[in-house]
């Protein structure tokens, strides 16, 4: 990778932080100053939600020539769900690597693309909370209890909205409504994208790629909130 093009993946980056900052839902914050690794928090807010309340520490790695390759999500405390593995990490289509695969039936429009956007990535994370995809599991254990016994499953959910409340730093006022539209569309720079030479990001809009778009966890297809 090339100087410039690390100088692009890091002007993005800030752009996009910046934006997402400005979301209730969110907490976000370069770790240490590198734009390439976040420290996040999801808060959600949807009173529907078996998550309600909960505050989500997760960190998420943001490879050097982003936009082309997909973040790497982690939440780190243990949350019981069909579709996230007992390491925090996700099983969800939108943060595997770009094209078709066979094996899992995935399509490229459902895998990871160089417009999609971190606000992308949080917001369909938030929608599989409640959306679990039970027949493609990474936790086998949660997807049974969520067939046979959903009122264990909610206890056991429920638990771990209690233990994340843990994680809410001093001062934070935890937020009472969602606001999940996309955040406006960015006005262009001409300098920055003379730098990056020709280029097709950026050619959705937001509102497009985010409510228009099918994801699926590890295979099995669902639609994003509207």
């Amino acid at each position: 990778m090339s100087v410039d093009e690390r100088k692009i993946a890091e002007r993005m980056l800030m752009l996009e932080l910046k934006e997402i900052q400005k979301e209730n839902w969110v907490n976000a914050e370069a770790q240490n100053g590198n734009l390439f690794l976040w420290d996040v928090a999801l808060v959600v807010l949807n009173p529907t939600s078996l998550y309600h309340g909960a505050y989500l520490k997760a960190e998420l790695k943001i490879p050097k020539d982003y936009p082309m390759s997909p973040p790497e999500f982690r939440f780190l405390r243990p949350l019981f769900h069909p579709n996230i593995y007992k390491d925090g990490k996700l099983c969800i289509s939108i943060l595997h690597q770009p094209g078709e695969d066979e094996m899992s039936g995935e399509l490229a429009s459902e895998r990871w693309s160089a417009a999609q956007r971190i606000f992308t990535v949080l917001i369909s994370i938030l929608s599989l909370l409640d959306d679990a995809e039970v027949s493609s599991a990474a936790n086998v254990d949660a997807s049974v209890m969520l067939r046979k016994d959903p009122e264990g499953y909610k206890r056991i959910v429920k638990e771990n909205v209690e233990t994340s409340k843990r994680d809410i730093p001093a001062g934070f006022q935890m937020p009472t409504s969602m606001d999940n539209k996309p955040p406006p569309k960015e006005e262009e720079d001409d300098d920055f994208w003379c730098d990056s030479g020709d280029s097709d990001f950026g050619a959705d809009s937001d509102e497009d790629m985010i409510f228009g778009r099918v994801f699926s966890a590890c295979g099995s297809r669902w639609q994003a909130a509207d």
